[in-house]
């Protein structure tokens, strides 16, 4: 997916507070960071950022982690979050393939809103919620593994819960239009789901979680 261009990205990521510029260091010790032992949560393909800051405001006892590959993306996020004073949001820019140099067995939850879907089969891989990825993220659950995530793309949602049922992971909630559920889920909307809202596609959603 190509995103659009910002102007100086690389020196509004680089001179940001909210950017952690060197990850690997604070490997296992987040909560000395953060300067508190609250949960922490990621997010993987942050893009914008909308998802995530909001859920920082409204839950100032829960850190919160930000990661997204594209610069452009990220200083995007950066821009939005610069008026703001949240000491419970970070930033990082990279792959997610290396979140396990990142972190420890520190995070509890992660968060997959609107990932890339690649539908092709031989890009299956790719996908967040393949189980390459989902052996990484074993690496860095704190104890119970949770994974929240919520998609438009029927094939990458299927895939998901695929993925996710062979692992062993089980299911608290599973909705095939989030938006008009019955339980009403609580939902924090992205950027682009404020826009398929008002094409009323159907969103689908999945909480999965593991106990060990």
């Amino acid at each position: 997916m190509k995103y659009n261009t910002v102007k100086n990205a690389s020196n509004i990521v680089k001179e940001s507070p909210y950017l952690v510029k060197n990850p690997s260091n604070y490997k296992g010790r987040w909560n000395q960071y953060f300067k508190n032992n609250n949960p922490i949560c990621l997010e993987l393909g942050m893009g914008r950022g909308s998802f995530i800051i909001e859920m920082a405001k409204n839950n100032p006892n829960i850190n919160y982690i930000g990661l997204e590959l594209d610069i452009n993306q990220t200083a995007t996020a950066i821009r939005n979050i610069r008026d703001l004073k949240l000491n419970n949001l970070k930033m990082i820019c990279a792959d997610a393939k290396n979140i396990a140099d990142y972190f420890g067995k520190e995070i509890d939850t992660i968060y997959l809103t609107f990932s890339e879907p690649w539908p092709k089969k031989g890009d299956e891989k790719k996908r967040f919620t393949h189980e390459s990825y989902l052996k990484i993220y074993d690496r860095i659950f704190k104890k119970n593994k949770h994974i929240i995530l919520k998609t438009d793309n029927k094939i990458l949602f299927a895939s998901a819960m695929e993925s996710l049922s062979q692992y062993w992971y089980s299911f608290e909630k599973v909705s095939l239009d989030l938006h008009n559920d019955e339980r009403k889920i609580s939902n924090v909307m992205t950027d682009f789901e404020k826009q398929y809202f008002k094409e009323k596609r159907p969103i689908y959603y999945v909480d999965a979680y593991f106990k060990n």
